[in-house]
């Protein structure tokens, strides 16, 4: 394949926006890529055109990102492209493997302190050295307040007034926080260890106070891109201006909707102000949505468009591209056992319908809500997973069966299928294929070893990785031993396979996931947004929160609140992020028992007629089409319609307006109701105005004039 029809290849297929954004010029770049609007395509494809066309080495480009699995995702999207030597890592990542690098140089000889995976049990020694005694949670709380001070370079001097100019809901008085955090470094340092803070830090002190690392490193990567930028924050920022030395060949991607993890330090303030930190920056938007149905985007640009802040400058409108698909079912209930009882009932009928239970998720805002769905679901008997629970390859259940599946290379035969050597080699932990639970935990087990074997077809049926140029070789087979091998470096980069079970997770471990159908719960006011939510810039986060859940779902969603948390307790209002659900206590209380037929209307999602999105506003719900689509108006008819309601209203001594307003004469001159029926469609036309007006409109209508129209209403009236 020659250079040319390689970068042509990259090209296709690319829509205009994801094309200009590939193929911008070098220099600083800006992508505000919106929910599912190809931005992971937009980015590798700009790394492979540029490598493709001789602009750029492959090797000397680092492409950094916030999870291994996006990270993964990025390499396997290069190599599909045909690129290699590119370097695509998380921030975390990339500063190891330079600081254990560069090591023996820096420590002149000692060896490199030993990484800590969890601060849990340092901090809850150092909370006894000061007095206070802290359980699971606590540490846990504490160990945030460190990351979050580390990471917005914050020393421990410097935490108690920081903590209070960032408003910290600290878990206990800051000082006494800040008397941890010193007690936590003190035992870092007598135990030889270090923390993932420390590391980045490492690696910017590496290249900031030593010319040779920083010359050796900046030889290196010259290209640089950053996906989620919105979610940088301060120490990572430092060190990617490291990394730059103060040159300017930098592409960042983000959204600031997407902006929802301010508590652990991250900030949009660099993406918000990119333009105005690199002068001439090239600035594109992504608004295609290629993700999700019209229905779901067009509730996900009402809610947002709420926004206020720093962010709401950044906020893109997103265009549904795929076909229309089912409204969102908006559901209020008595108490949240019954919320939980109907998501369940309903995850059952969608498996059972053919949606694979991978395929759907139930979200929440904070962990504690997981408990229910999974009686609920274990009761329906729906396999799930708890997202974020556990690591995948740290369950017990996954490590002992790796460590099956090693021994099972010592008896079975290297010319097994694949398949069937795996599953042979997991029976030594009690597993086989068709012997799933019903539901709960023991399920969940067996649905994470069957991932495994999933995952198993999947790498056998996966071609080798050939360099450009090299011809096909005849794949050989692959054996249990390179699976292994496999499972080791997907466990080592955290590269998880699917599981098979509907997902239990809250809305921030959702973020970068999607799924077919998505159930939004516990929507009420002191959830979302939480209790804890004070500020304005609080309570903001909170609201991209539910815009980064709503983004999630392609085709089915469902949004619910329960009215009280258990059977006969205090009434809730609903999230006041959700304009189309009924505010009034009583009335959401009355649906929540015995839906009216007007509250039922009410809480209605109407689409547009034109393009199917979801209508919010009013006056568009009224008209039935978004104010941007192509208006289908008859104007005569419309004309008709005005001087009729002149007359009228003449006649009764009122303003037109109490009549009908412009916008219900606009509907029905656009809508043309034939029936009854079609009339009370249109909001603004009740049982009374039926009464009154609804034979002379239907007469016009259907093409009667104004005169015709008003001397039989006079004669009716005449004694």
């Amino acid at each position: 394949m020659g250079v040319h029809s390689g970068s042509e290849r990259v090209l296709a297929g690319l829509d205009p926006e994801q094309r200009a954004a590939v193929t911008a010029p070098a220099g600083p770049v800006c992508i505000l890529a919106g929910a599912g609007t190809g931005k992971t395509r937009a980015v590798t494809s700009r790394i492979a055109h540029r490598v493709l066309t001789g602009e750029v080495s492959g090797r000397h480009v680092l492409a950094v990102t916030f999870t291994a699995r996006a990270a993964a995702e990025l390499r396997a999207r290069l190599t599909a492209l045909g690129v290699s030597g590119v370097q695509a890592r998380t921030f975390h990542a990339a500063a190891l493997r330079q600081v254990r690098y560069f090591a023996p140089r820096l420590l002149a000889g000692r060896a490199m302190p030993e990484l800590l995976d969890s601060k849990a049990r340092l901090v809850t020694l150092a909370a006894a050295r000061v007095g206070l005694r802290a359980d699971r949670a606590a540490a846990r709380d504490l160990a945030g307040e460190i990351e979050w001070a580390k990471s917005s370079l914050v020393e421990p001097g410097e935490y108690v007034v920081a903590a209070a100019k960032a408003l910290r809901d600290t878990p206990h008085e800051p000082a006494k926080v800040a008397e941890v955090f010193v007690a936590y470094e003190k035992l870092k340092r007598a135990n030889g260890v270090i923390d993932f803070e420390d590391m980045l830090r490492a690696a910017v002190w590496g290249i900031e106070e030593h010319p040779d690392v920083a010359e050796q490193v900046r030889g290196q990567y010259r290209h640089f891109v950053v996906d989620e930028y919105q979610d940088v924050n301060p120490l990572q920022q430092r060190l990617l201006e490291a990394w730059l030395g103060g040159r300017d060949d930098l592409t960042v991607v983000g959204d600031a909707s997407q902006t929802i993890y301010s508590f652990t330090g991250a900030t949009s303030t660099y993406l918000v102000d990119f333009p105005r930190r690199h002068q001439g920056a090239t600035v594109l938007r992504l608004v295609r949505d290629y993700r999700s149905t019209p229905q779901v985007v067009g509730l996900a640009n009402a809610v947002i468009s709420q926004a206020r802040g720093t962010e709401a400058r950044l906020r893109l409108e997103l265009r549904g591209q795929r076909p229309p698909g089912p409204e969102p079912d908006l559901r209020i209930f008595t108490d949240e056992p019954a919320e939980a009882a109907a998501v369940a009932t309903r995850c059952r009928a969608l498996v059972d319908a053919g949606t694979p239970a991978r395929e759907i998720a139930v979200l929440f805002r904070t962990n504690a809500q997981s408990e229910a769905y999974e009686k609920a679901l274990t009761g329906a008997e729906v396999p799930y997973v708890v997202q974020g629970a556990e690591r995948f390859f740290e369950r017990a259940e996954v490590r002992q069966a790796m460590v099956a599946l090693r021994a099972a290379t010592r008896s079975i035969p290297g010319e097994t299928p694949l398949r069937d050597a795996v599953v042979e080699g997991l029976s030594a932990v009690g597993w086989a294929p068709d012997a799933a639970p019903a539901g709960g935990a023991a399920r969940e087990r067996w649905e994470a070893l069957a991932a495994l074997v999933g995952l198993a077809d999947e790498y056998a049926a996966t071609p080798p990785v050939l360099p450009i140029g090299e011809a096909a070789a005849v794949q050989r087979l692959v054996t249990l031993t390179d699976f292994n091998d496999e499972l080791a470096r997907r466990a080592a980069q955290q590269h998880v396979p699917t599981v098979e079970g509907v997902t239990l997770a809250s809305l921030h471990s959702a973020k970068g996931l999607e799924w077919d159908a998505v159930f939004l719960v516990g929507l009420s006011e002191g959830t979302l947004p939480t209790t804890y939510a004070r500020t304005a810039e609080q309570v903001e986060e909170e609201r991209r929160l539910l815009y980064v859940g709503i983004t999630r779902a392609r085709e089915w969603l469902w949004l619910s609140y329960a009215v009280a948390r258990s059977p006969g307790g205090r009434a809730r209002r609903p999230s006041r992020f959700l304009p189309q659900l009924d505010r009034s206590g009583g009335a959401t209380e009355r649906a929540a028992a015995a839906p009216k037929r007007a509250e039922r209307r009410r809480n209605q999602v109407i689409s547009c007629r034109i393009c199917g999105a979801t209508l919010l506003a009013g006056p568009d719900r009224k008209l039935g089409r978004c104010p941007t689509c192509p208006s289908d108006i008859d104007e005569e008819l419309y004309e008709r319609l005005r001087d009729w309601r002149a007359r009228v209203a003449a006649a009764q001594k009122v303003p037109a307006y109490v009549v009908f307003t412009d916008a219900t004469i606009t509907a029905l001159a656009e809508r043309r109701p034939g029936r009854r029926e079609e009339l009370i469609a249109i909001a603004g036309i009740g049982p009374r105005k039926i009464g009154l007006y609804g034979e002379p409109v239907l007469a016009l209508v259907d093409g009667a004039a104004v005169d015709d129209v008003c001397r039989e209403k006079t004669l009716e009236t005449d004694p």
